[in-house]
């Protein structure tokens, strides 16, 4: 029996200290996903084996990629112009930019799908997600004045029958 505790663990036989230790985050985990460290917990009572560490995984957004499971989204604007006559433009990927063509007569909500650009899968080691880019095209809300001759010359040559131009006071005088 022990009739005087000590003064650091007061008789429980263990005291509380900091450690720094270095996780190993494997590519393709998701939010709240979990990872155990085996015998890094609290140390067991009357000197029995450590418990297990779990560390809680938060996955920050990407600023310009969706990411729902192993597949990655990306909404592209192209301008009419670019849909109309075609153009490639610079897509984010997780190892950078990638030149993507964009092909002529590209309509709005056209997806181009790039295989294997995607998040890793967790369990099936050298398989990923797509990158799936879906493109979205821009309509002027503000158009110079040779911009809209230009448009209203294109109409006129296709057929189409547009809303004459209002005209803005300046045009007027």
């Amino acid at each position: 029996l022990v009739t005087e505790q000590c003064e650091t663990c007061r008789g429980e036989g263990r005291t509380e200290r900091r450690r720094t230790l270095r996780v190993s985050i494997p590519a393709g985990i998701d939010e709240g996903h979990q990872i155990r460290l085996s015998n890094e917990g609290e140390v067991g009572v009357r000197g029995g084996p450590a418990g297990s560490l779990y560390v809680a995984v938060h996955v920050a957004p990407h600023p310009q990629l969706r990411r729902e499971g192993t597949e990655l989204i990306y909404e592209a604007d192209v301008s009419i112009a670019q849909a109309a006559l075609g153009t490639t433009i610079a897509v984010p990927t997780v190892d950078g930019d990638e030149p993507v063509e964009v092909k002529a007569g590209t309509q709005p909500g056209t997806e181009i799908r790039l295989r294997g650009r995607g998040v890793p899968h967790l369990r099936r080691t050298g398989s990923k997600g797509d990158l799936h880019v879906f493109v979205n095209v821009v309509v002027p809300a503000r158009l110079s004045k040779r911009q809209r001759e230009l448009l209203t010359e294109y109409a006129a040559d296709a057929g189409e029958p547009v809303a004459a131009p209002h005209g803005r006071i300046l045009d007027k005088v």
